[in-house]
Parts: C-alpha cells; structure tokens; sequence
C-alpha cells in the first residue's frame, strides 16, 4: 500500500472532532423535505399569491363587483381600434357599439347612433362633443381589404373609407374585459376568489374539527360504537352533495354563500372521518398509548394529546389536497346555477353566465376558468410535496 496516499496526525492527538449534522424535529425535517420539492414550492408560492389576492386585491379598485355601465358592455381585453383622425381612434363592439377609445387603450365615451339605413346597410354615429360623425358600412362585407383578406365592414369619415385598423392595444378600462351588463370582469374574479376560498376554507375547517374528532373517536373506542358511527358516515357519503345543496336551498328557503357553507360543512367531514380512524386504529395499540392507559390517563386526554398529534401529517396533506376538490364543487354547483345569488360572484356563477355567449365572447369563461385551474394545481401541487415531505417512511433518505 502506497503510504503516500495518507496524512499522518501527530500522536500526541487523541481526540478528533466529529462533524456531526445538527438534530432536527419532524417538522423541521419536514420543511427541508418541502423546499427541496420544487413543484411544491411552486405551488406555495401560488397559494400565497392568490390568497393576496383574494384578500388585499379588492382595496385597489375603486368599483364594485355590482357597478355596471350598459355602455360598455361585452368590451373584449384586446380591442382593434380605427383612427378617425389624429387623436381620435374608434373600437366597433359584437353588438354594433362604436366606443372612443385612447391610443393606450382607455375607453372614453360611446357614440351615439344616430341613423340607421337598413337599404344601404349603414349606420350612422356621432359625438356631439367633438362633432364627429361616421358611417358605419356592412355593404362590402364580401370584398377583400388592401391587404388581400376579406371584412366585416368599413368606416366612412369625411368622405374616405377607413378599411385597415390602426393597431390592437389592450383595453385598460377593463384589463379582463367586461360582461353582459358592462361590469368588469377582473373586479368580479378577485370577488370570487374570496367566495371561492371562503367556502373552501370552511369545508376545512369543518373537515378538522368534525372529521378529526368523529374519526378519532370512532377508531378508539371500536367494536359496537365503532361500526354504528361508521355506518352513519357511509350513509351521509351515499347521497349525492347535488341534492344536499337542494334540500339545504328549500329548508333554508334562498340560495347564497351561506347555503354553499352549510352543504359542504355537512358533508365534507366524512372523507377526513375515516382517513383519522384508520390512523387511530393503527396507533391505539401502540406502546405510548398503552402505557398512558396504564398510568390512568383520560380517553380524552389520549385522543387529543397523543393519538392526533401522531396523526397531523396525512391529517395536513388530507386538508391540503380537500380545499381544491371544494373550490372545484364550489364552482360546479356554481356552475349549474345553484350558487351565490347575483349579483355576488364566484368563480362557477361567472362561467355559468359566460356560457350563453361562449361563442362570441370566449373570454368571459377564460378567465374564471384559469383561476380555477390554477388554484386547483397550486394546492395539488402543494399537497403533493407535503405528502413527500411529511411521510415518515422518507425520513431516513
């Protein structure tokens, strides 16, 4: 053996300090886990931002989610607009609207029309205020533009045809446009994250208070009193959430956030109910749990004190990856028009009233829709890592 390829100590050295990694908690280990999960992290980072804007995001605006101008109604995110003359631009609506509109987008008034010419197919608007009068022309709508591609319609102003657009801008009044009744549609996403995230956060709520106690219950006292209060579990799990929501609208008497709390408070429990009494199964003939027994401790006492705390990771990913699955029944029996009243928002009500115009204006389901999306993966994703991060199993690697 090559002694060169060893460093010799003096042997007067006879202790060498270990370099020893520092002792962490399960929780700690638990958080080195999660931000060592990069989709997890994505994830959280996600949430925070979403739940900021649920909660901070209304103080910026100065309108309401219930303040409506007709006059702008059905005004896309992207807007074509048409240069009259300098300064003065136009942007033409679906329903044959003619909006000012600024160079950077901002609407500023709405044309009065004036005349309509249902021969000549021309209609005709004005603004009184700076005495602009323009022709708006249907009747070459088969002839191709300059450009080779065939349009809609034409402008005539000052006796000259206006055929190619200026430029596309977004529309700065309204960032995610408007609905049916002018109101702003990016004002009434942020007003339905909090609907959305209320109910959520309420489902979970109840998920640990009711579910973690009447399942850690049931797991420990067992035999008789075990199997009566599961079976009362398998029957509220039998009856669709649908007709719940019904029966809580017609004890109740109106539809409202309130009503959405009730019917996912009651039997959004369940899932967690068995998930804790499966643990508390596992648990309750452990060594810890028959020497607290021994030494005369309460059921109480032990349930709360040494069975839960034992059980807070899958109790943690349980509640993480529930609060997804209730935005998304939120917006479902938002959706079928069992929601929130108008004119409150939630995500589910914005896309059932964008359905109708679905084919004309996409964007107005776009936008709920994303939101949707992304909370649900933020929170799946978050629940992903905590999963990995909070099983024991992992903790030697």
């Amino acid at each position: 053996m090559d002694s060169s390829k060893f460093t010799f100590i003096d042997k007067s050295v006879t202790e060498i300090p270990e370099k020893m990694r520092p002792s962490l908690t399960y929780w700690q280990d638990a958080w080195r886990r999660l931000k060592n999960h990069k989709m997890a992290m994505a994830g959280l980072v996600g949430v925070v931002i979403i739940v900021m804007i649920a909660v901070f995001g209304p103080f910026f605006f100065s309108k309401s989610y219930s303040d409506q101008n007709l006059d702008y109604a059905n005004v896309p995110p992207r807007l074509t607009i048409y240069q009259l003359e300098e300064g003065y631009n136009v942007f033409l609506t679906r329903d044959y609207k003619l909006l000012q509109v600024s160079d950077k987008g901002e609407i500023i008034s709405r044309l009065k029309r004036t005349k309509t010419d249902p021969i000549k197919k021309h209609y005709t608007y004005e603004d009184k205020e700076s005495g602009i009068s323009v022709v708006l022309d249907f009747s070459y709508n088969l002839l191709p533009d300059k450009m080779g591609y065939p349009y809609d319609y034409t402008f005539i102003y000052g006796g000259e045809e206006i055929i190619n657009p200026l430029k596309k801008v977004g529309n700065r009044t309204y960032p995610f446009g408007s609905d049916i009744l002018g109101r702003d549609l990016m004002i009434r996403v942020v007003y339905g994250a909090r609907i959305s995230l209320t109910v959520a956060l309420v489902a979970s709520l109840v998920n640990l208070f009711i579910g973690v106690v009447y399942g850690s219950a049931a797991g420990y006292e067992g035999g008789r009193t075990d199997t009566v209060m599961m079976r009362f579990v398998d029957i509220l799990n039998s009856i669709p959430l649908v007709l719940y929501v019904i029966l809580i609208m017609v004890v109740v008497g109106n539809r409202g956030l309130w009503t959405m709390i009730i019917a996912l408070g009651s039997v959004y429990w369940v899932v967690m109910a068995r998930l804790v009494r499966g643990q508390v199964l596992s648990l309750k003939n452990q060594e810890f749990v028959l020497a607290a027994q021994a030494l005369g401790v309460s059921k109480r006492q032990i349930i709360f004190r040494h069975l839960i705390p034992n059980a807070m990771g899958p109790i943690i990913v349980s509640m993480t990856m529930m609060i997804p699955s209730a935005v998304f029944t939120e917006a479902f029996i938002g959706f079928i028009g069992l929601g929130v009243s108008a004119p409150m928002a939630s995500w589910g009500t914005l896309a059932n009233d964008a359905l109708s115009g679905l084919l004309s204006y996409p964007y107005q389901l776009f936008f709920p829709s994303l939101a949707i999306a992304l909370t649900m993966l933020s929170f799946n994703f978050l629940g992903d890592g905590l999963r990995d991060a909070l099983d024991p199993r992992l903790r030697k690697g």
